[in-house]
């Protein structure tokens, strides 16, 4: 026998040997078949694991015992009524659109900007309750019935919210991107903090991204706006 039919009869003699190694083979009824107790195993193996993957996919019930009469929201457009700066707006909508996407596309509020899309930036931050949100990272359905308060609704009979004068001010806008966000997150932080420090400052804006390095003017605007007493004269409607 040559050098590499000696090799080829060696390493099948390995393999039936690696299959036989744990056990005796199985024989499978009404078949000659038999498979390795290793074969058997790993079938079975593989079989639960693709069940129990397509069980998660199944979609969950709703509602009451078994989902019975229980409203399924999609995939199509559903009707749906929004709070936004304290008026009622209906639109129709994807139960996957975001709150940053209806904003913009079906309600034309374009001061609330989309930079990152990743919910990493906060240049899309929005209030819901008075509470800031990252709005391309919050579905708009699940703003329904919650109070909305975008950057255009921070000003109150066409004049500037106090912390949107002091940013015009103290020149702390360059490019304007991170700028509705940026104004929507000091706002916030006077409405629950009247008299904050510069450290309160730099933490409230901590998750907000600034490419044009703008942040000490907007330190500086910020508790500008605190000094002249901005935190109970906001103009936020439904905040």
């Amino acid at each position: 026998m040559s050098n590499d039919g000696q090799n080829h009869a060696d390493r099948r003699s390995l393999r039936e040997k690696d299959d036989d190694e744990d056990g005796s083979d199985v024989a499978l009824p009404g078949a000659s078949l038999r498979l390795s107790r290793r074969r058997f195993l790993a079938g079975t193996g593989l079989t639960a694991a693709t069940t129990a993957v397509l069980e998660a996919c199944k979609p969950a019930a709703v509602g009451g015992a078994g989902g019975k009469g229980a409203e399924v929201a999609g995939p199509g457009q559903v009707p749906v009524t929004l709070q936004v700066n304290g008026k009622e707006r209906t639109v129709s909508l994807e139960p996957r659109a975001t709150l940053a996407e209806v904003l913009r596309t079906d309600l034309g509020m374009t001061g609330t900007k989309v930079v990152c899309d990743r919910g990493a930036c906060s240049a899309c931050t929005v209030w819901l309750d008075g509470t800031p949100v990252c709005s391309c990272m919050t579905f708009a359905m699940d703003a329904v019935g919650r109070a909305i308060t975008t950057v255009e609704g921070l000003s109150s009979g066409g004049a500037l919210h106090p912390v949107q004068q002091a940013f015009v001010e103290h020149d702390a806008a360059q490019c304007g991107f991170c700028t509705p966000g940026m104004v929507m997150s000091c706002a916030a932080l006077l409405q629950r903090n009247p008299r904050p420090t510069l450290d309160d400052v730099r933490t409230a804006t901590s998750g907000n991204l600034c490419r044009c390095g703008t942040y000490p003017k907007v330190f500086e605007a910020t508790l500008a706006a605190a000094r002249r007493g901005s935190g109970g004269s906001s103009g936020a409607k439904g905040s």
